[in-house]
């Protein structure tokens, strides 16, 4: 990386009273991390915290986030079903100066792949932007593996897409507000740009190859 290039931040939020609160071992986090370094062959950074349902405490972590630690993506995982307690988009919407209503509709367009609850679910998506800065934040599922299923999307047994995952738009959507380059591995999601957005690929380091 060159002294003019911008790191890219990435920021995880848990949302959950009980693993917050240390009644059992947070999975979320962890799989996001494990699914971001597998798919992103940019170097970036993580800022992770793990928080309880409680809709000013989402609120302002996301916009510590944002405005004070960069961030230039926002993963969080938990708190969107349709219990009380379940105030993430909520939390989101608030925190947002644009909405971003095709990443939720993709997201709950995979989950029905494999259960009809998935119309329960409420994730959302923002643009949080600030003077000289702008973020994008997704809610994402809170289990493990629909949280791969939803970034990564279906193949078949063949490695065919059958229904495509959201994370192949976050890139080039990086790019519009602003923010760092991002490439990644197309063995695991083809970020999607125009030809005019794209840059030749990078060469693997040797720590890479």
């Amino acid at each position: 990386m060159t002294s003019k290039e911008v790191e890219l931040v990435i920021g995880l939020v848990s949302v959950s009273d009980r693993a917050s609160g240390g009644v059992y071992e947070d999975k979320g986090i962890p799989a996001l991390q494990d699914w971001l370094a597998s798919a992103i062959t940019t170097p970036y950074r993580i800022e992770p915290r793990l928080i309880p349902d409680e809709r000013a405490q989402i609120e302002k972590t996301l916009v510590e986030l944002v405005d004070v630690q960069g961030c230039h993506l926002v993963l969080t995982t938990g708190g969107t079903g349709p219990a009380r307690r379940d105030v993430t988009p909520e939390a989101t919407l608030a925190v947002g100066t644009k909405e971003m209503p095709g990443f939720g509709e993709q997201m709950r367009q995979i989950s029905l792949q494999f259960v009809p609850t998935a119309i329960l679910s409420r994730q959302v998506a923002v643009i949080r932007e600030t003077e000289d800065h702008a973020a994008l934040v997704m809610n994402l599922p809170g289990q493990p593996k629909a949280i791969k299923e939803t970034l990564e999307g279906l193949k078949d047994a063949e490695g065919k897409v059958l229904v495509g995952g959201i994370f192949a738009a976050v890139p080039y959507c990086i790019d519009l507000i602003g923010g760092p380059y991002m490439e990644t591995d197309p063995a695991i999601t083809k970020a999607w740009r125009p030809k005019n957005a794209q840059r030749p690929a990078t060469a693997p380091t040797q720590d890479q190859a």
